[in-house]
């Protein structure tokens, strides 16, 4: 009995250590595109993903480990592509990659958007952004870092929007934006900022004073942001109350002045 008891016991863990061995390889072997990856995901779809993120020039090592580099690279997509940048690939996300990868559509690691929201925008040789002939959207100077360029084809992708409080702060793509959020929606555009803050956490963004490029002025119960020389603001005007561009100043006193470092 004694015997049988024990070769039970090895055959027992013999079989447990089998199916430890096998199950990792089978939970690891997921389609492609139906769960939403993030920071400890592991398995072949994640393999996937990273090989589609280096194929389109965000290299990534393609070890199966949804790891920070994989987040970092995924960011850099979802700007590039206009989606809220959380480092998180959904199932859409996964599907637009793998377009963007089968269609050769290359993201440039230092400027994610790859000029896409100002190409083909009127030259502007002056030291300041101008306001362009449609009175809505501005016109980066030739100049600016691409950074700027950025943050400002992100602000002219919502000047047609109105006014809504809350607006921009449960999500980058509102159907309306109030201060902070137009501010955010802007910022997170040039990447200075990954999720959207209210104008009481803008007074501690960035670097004090202001800026070369751009500065944020903030206090507990509204922000704006000066960028490239132009105002960008929900103050309400003759062009209507929302984000929208100006090219007077206003008053900054009670603000904090804060800006984005090295800008």
């Amino acid at each position: 009995m004694a015997r049988q008891g024990l070769a039970r016991y090895f055959v027992c863990a013999a079989l447990a250590a089998l199916t430890a061995a096998v199950l990792p390889a089978t939970a690891s072997a997921t389609r492609y595109g139906v769960r939403t990856l993030k920071v400890g995901s592991h398995g072949s779809d994640v393999k996937q993903l990273q090989k589609y993120l280096t194929k389109i020039g965000l290299r990534t090592s393609a070890d199966g480990q949804y790891g920070r580099g994989t987040a970092a690279s995924e960011k850099k997509f979802e700007i590039h592509v206009h989606r809220p940048a959380d480092g998180k690939a959904s199932p859409s996300d996964q599907h637009k990659l793998a377009a963007a990868a089968n269609s050769g559509d290359p993201v440039d690691p230092r400027n994610p958007t790859g000029g896409a929201g100002y190409q083909g925008a009127p030259s502007n040789p002056s030291a300041k952004a101008t306001i362009g002939p449609d009175g809505r959207t501005a016109i980066a100077p030739d100049s600016a870092p691409p950074e700027v360029k950025n943050a400002i084809a992100a602000a002219n992708r919502i000047t047609d929007k109105p006014y809504r409080y809350g607006g921009g702060h449960g999500s980058f793509e509102d159907s309306g934006y109030d201060c902070s959020g137009s501010v955010s929606y802007a910022l997170h555009g040039g990447g200075f900022l990954d999720s959207p803050e209210d104008s009481s956490e803008l007074e501690s963004f960035g670097a004090a004073g202001k800026g070369q490029w751009i500065t944020v002025y903030a206090n507990s119960g509204h922000a704006f942001a000066v960028i490239a020389g132009l105002r960008f603001d929900t103050s309400g005007d003759a062009s209507g109350s929302g984000p929208r561009w100006h090219e007077d100043m206003r008053s900054t006193s009670g603000y904090v002045a804060r800006h984005p470092s090295g800008f």
